[in-house]
């Protein structure tokens, strides 16, 4: 389910083409995560559920993955922006 746009986003990923909020800046050092951790959650994970953002009405999807060393589950909330870039909005632990 949601092929094209996980597709979209690990592509993105891929390219470092992508934007992080200061939320999800946070969020990840909160939880002692790392950059590398969020990529390989959306490279490696799968989008388990697509939400409608209350504010732009875009859909954000839910991406859920392992950390790099495959201990702990992350979930990772983006969305592509009417610019068209990714965005990551938050990251947290499972």
């Amino acid at each position: 389910m949601y092929s094209r746009i996980l597709h979209r986003m690990r592509e993105d990923v891929r390219l470092s083409r992508y934007v992080m909020t200061k939320h999800a800046l946070e969020e990840m050092y909160n939880d002692g995560l790392t950059i590398f951790d969020v990529e390989n959650g959306i490279l490696r994970g799968a989008i388990v559920a697509r939400q409608k953002d209350q504010e732009t009405g875009e859909w954000k999807y839910v991406v859920e993955g392992k950390t790099v060393d495959e201990e702990d589950i992350l979930v990772v909330v983006g969305k592509v922006g009417a610019s068209g870039v990714l965005a990551i909005l938050t990251t947290y632990l499972a």
